[in-house]
């Protein structure tokens, strides 16, 4: 039987495209999945603006989940161009602690694909600034 972490990378890499939209904007390098509290997949790209105003695959798949209204994320995993797995940037790290401000501790990261190796979000932001609160 498939592993969820094995579902999510397939997903992820379903929704992997690498394109240019136009001259300003790339997207589909990096691709994120995660899995919603409530059992429910959600996947997004990521959206490369020479202007900065791109989004991380992350935060595009948890807007997706918001906007299916759902709030709580429980394994998250983000597909790099060569098949590996990466850590959510300060950023994405930063919304699911506010997303999650009691919780986003229990929040699992696949780090390796290949060895099946997980971080806690807590793990990776053990002294965050709104726990002091």
């Amino acid at each position: 039987m498939k592993s969820i972490w094995n579902t999510l990378y397939d997903e992820a890499c379903r929704i992997q495209n690498d394109r240019t939209l136009s001259a300003y904007i790339e997207a589909g390098g990096t691709a994120c999945a995660l899995l919603s509290a409530k059992g429910n997949i959600y996947t997004g790209v990521c959206i490369d603006a020479c202007c900065s105003l791109g989004i991380c695959a992350e935060r595009n798949a948890i807007f997706q989940m918001i906007t299916n209204g759902e709030q709580e994320i429980q394994k998250i995993l983000t597909l790099m161009p060569d098949g590996s797995c990466a850590m959510p940037c300060g950023a994405c790290r930063e919304l699911m602690v506010q997303l999650m401000p009691h919780t986003y501790q229990n929040i699992e990261i696949m780090a390796d694909i290949k060895n099946q190796k997980t971080v806690s979000l807590e793990e990776l932001t053990p002294h965050w600034w709104i726990t002091s609160h």
